[in-house]
C-alpha cells in the first residue's frame, strides 16, 4: 500500500505546486465557480511569480504530498507571530487520492508545526459552496469561526467561511 510522505520544498519546486493545482482546481470547483473565476484564481494564485512571491514575501511555506516519489497534493500556511494562529493557505489533492487520510495528514504536519511554534490555533478559508470540504474540515475538529466576502479583483469575491481549530 502506498502512503503519502511530506516534505518542505523550495521555490526552484514551486512548479510542483502549480502542476498539481492546474489538475486540481477545475475539478475541485467546476460546480462552485465559473470557468473564467477558476482561470483568473490560478493565475492570481498559481503564477510562477506569484508562488515565488508568497515564499519570499509573504513567508508562506508549502509542503508537497508525493505517493511513489509522484506529487499528489500540497499545503502551504503561515506562522503569525501577532496572534499566535497559524494559517493554512491552501491545501488540495489530487481527486484520485481522496479518501485516504491524505488531507488530514498535512494538516496534522501544520498542527505539529503550529504547536513546536507556540500557535494556539490553526485556521483556512473554504468557499462556502464546497460542501465536500466543510464536511471535511468539521470531522477532524474544525469549527466555523466567521464568514467573509473578500474582492480579489475582475468583478470576483472570495465567498469563504473561516473554518478552525485550537491546538
Amino acid at each position: 500500500m502506498a502512503i503519502m510522505k511530506i516534505r518542505k520544498i523550495s521555490t526552484e519546486e514551486l512548479p510542483l505546486v502549480r502542476d498539481v493545482a492546474l489538475d486540481v482546481w477545475p475539478k475541485t470547483f467546476s460546480d462552485v465557480l465559473t470557468p473564467t473565476q477558476v482561470d483568473f484564481m490560478l493565475d492570481w494564485m498559481y503564477s510562477l511569480e506569484s508562488l515565488k512571491n508568497q515564499v519570499e514575501e509573504k513567508n508562506h511555506v508549502f509542503l508537497l504530498g508525493e505517493e511513489n516519489h509522484k506529487p499528489i497534493g500540497y499545503c502551504s500556511y503561515q506562522l503569525d507571530t501577532k496572534e499566535v494562529k497559524t494559517k493554512i493557505h491552501k491545501i488540495y489533492l489530487l481527486q484520485e487520492t481522496q479518501g485516504k487520510g491524505y488531507g488530514k495528514m498535512l494538516i496534522e504536519e501544520v498542527r505539529s508545526i503550529a504547536k513546536q511554534n507556540g500557535q494556539s490555533h490553526i485556521y483556512l478559508n473554504v468557499n462556502r459552496h464546497n460542501h465536500k470540504a466543510i464536511s471535511f474540515y468539521l470531522k477532524i475538529g474544525f469549527y466555523e469561526a466567521y464568514r467573509e466576502v473578500i474582492d480579489i479583483g475582475n468583478g470576483f469575491v472570495m465567498d469563504d467561511i473561516v473554518m478552525e481549530m485550537a491546538i
